[in-house]
C-alpha cells in the first residue's frame, strides 16, 4: 500500500433540483465563483484556482452523485487501480475528451461497495488563469466530505485497509474520521453510522475566525436555516463551525482551523466518547432535526459515463 499516496480531496459533484437558484446560492450565499466551462449537464464551481472544486448537475432530487481525490502521482493512481482490480473491482477510465471536458488529467471511476459512493480517482487538475478572489468569505479549501453508512464499520475498514486512508479519531460508533493519507488535515473524509447511505455534509474550511461569525449574520439575513453552531469542535478536530442548509436542504459547513497530522510518527488516533462536549465544546444547542437528513446517493453515476471510456474489470 506504500504506493498508494494522496494530494488531497479534490472536489464533490452534488445533484441539485433547480441548477440555476443552487448555483447563485454557492456563489452569493457560500463564495464560490465560476470554475471552467459548463460541460454538458455539468456546472463546475470553484474555491480556489481549480477547474473546478464542486460540480452542479440538475437531478431529481438532491444528492451526491460522485467524490474526487486528487492523487500524488500517476503512478499512485496506477497502483491504486491496480490494487482494486485485484479485489474485484471494476473501473472505468475516462475518455481524453471527457478529462478534457472536466480540466482533468488521467481519470478513473469505480462504485465504493459499501454505501454505492462512485468515487473518482485524478492525477491532477487544470489550474485557471484567473485566481480565486475571495468575495463573501476567505475560503481556503473543499474541506471535506461526510457520508453516512448502513454498514459504516466495513464502509471504514474498505477505506483504511483497502485505499490506504488513516483513521484520525473516532466518535464511539457514531462516526469515523479519516485523512487520505499523506494529507495532513485530520479529516477530508468521515463516514456515519446512519440507517441508510446518504451524504452528510460538504465542508468548505475558511481562512479567518470572521468568516465564520460574519457567515452567521449573512445566513440569518438571507433566511439561510443554521442546523448548528456556531460551536468548535475541539476533541476531535479543533475546528470552529457553522452548518447550514443549502435551498434543496442538503448539509454545507464552513470551518476555521483543523489539527494537522505529520507523515511520520503522527499521533494515535483517539476513540472519543459519544458525549455532546466530543462534537462541541461552546455549548451550543444541538443540531436541528432538519441537519444531515438530505443528500441521497446517487448509485447509477459510475455507469453514466459515455460510450468512448474504457471499462476494464478483473476476475
Amino acid at each position: 500500500m506504500s504506493d498508494i499516496r494522496y494530494k488531497r480531496l479534490a472536489y464533490v459533484a452534488l445533484s441539485v433540483t433547480n441548477l440555476e437558484r443552487s448555483t447563485a446560492f454557492l456563489k452569493n450565499i457560500v463564495g464560490l465563483q465560476d470554475g471552467g466551462s459548463p460541460s454538458g449537464d455539468e456546472i463546475f464551481l470553484r474555491c480556489s484556482g481549480d477547474h473546478h472544486n464542486v460540480v452542479l448537475r440538475q437531478g431529481a432530487e438532491p444528492g451526491i452523485h460522485r467524490l474526487a481525490f486528487e492523487m500524488e502521482s500517476e503512478r499512485a493512481l496506477t497502483a491504486l487501480v491496480n490494487h482494486l482490480h485485484s479485489l474485484g473491482i471494476e473501473t472505468t477510465e475516462l475518455s481524453a475528451a471527457e478529462c478534457t471536458a472536466l480540466g482533468q488529467m488521467r481519470s478513473v471511476r469505480f462504485r465504493e461497495p459499501n454505501t454505492g459512493t462512485t468515487l473518482e480517482l485524478i492525477a491532477g487538475m487544470e489550474t485557471l488563469p484567473t485566481p480565486y478572489q475571495p468575495t463573501v468569505a476567505k475560503i481556503a479549501r473543499l474541506g471535506h466530505i461526510v457520508l453516512n453508512a448502513k454498514e459504516q464499520s466495513k464502509a471504514v475498514d474498505f477505506f483504511m485497509k483497502e485505499m490506504n486512508f488513516r483513521m484520525s479519531d473516532r466518535i464511539g460508533e457514531a462516526i469515523t474520521f479519516m485523512r487520505c493519507f499523506p494529507n495532513p488535515f485530520h479529516h477530508s473524509f468521515a463516514i456515519g453510522a446512519a440507517p441508510e447511505n446518504r451524504l452528510h455534509h460538504v465542508n468548505f474550511m475558511v481562512s479567518d475566525m470572521d468568516d465564520v461569525g460574519s457567515a452567521m449574520y449573512r445566513l440569518q439575513k438571507n433566511k439561510v436555516p443554521i442546523v448548528y453552531g456556531p460551536g468548535r469542535h475541539s476533541e476531535s478536530s479543533g475546528s470552529i463551525f457553522i452548518y447550514f442548509l443549502d435551498p434543496d436542504g442538503m448539509t454545507f459547513e464552513y470551518s476555521f482551523g483543523m489539527e494537522e497530522f505529520a507523515e511520520i510518527n503522527p499521533r494515535s488516533a483517539r476513540v472519543l466518547p459519544p458525549v455532546p462536549a466530543s462534537y462541541d465544546n461552546w455549548g451550543t444547542a444541538p443540531p436541528d432535526p432538519r441537519f444531515a437528513k438530505v443528500g441521497r446517493v446517487i448509485e447509477a453515476e459510475a455507469t453514466k459515463i459515455s460510450q468512448a471510456a474504457q471499462t476494464v474489470q478483473t476476475a
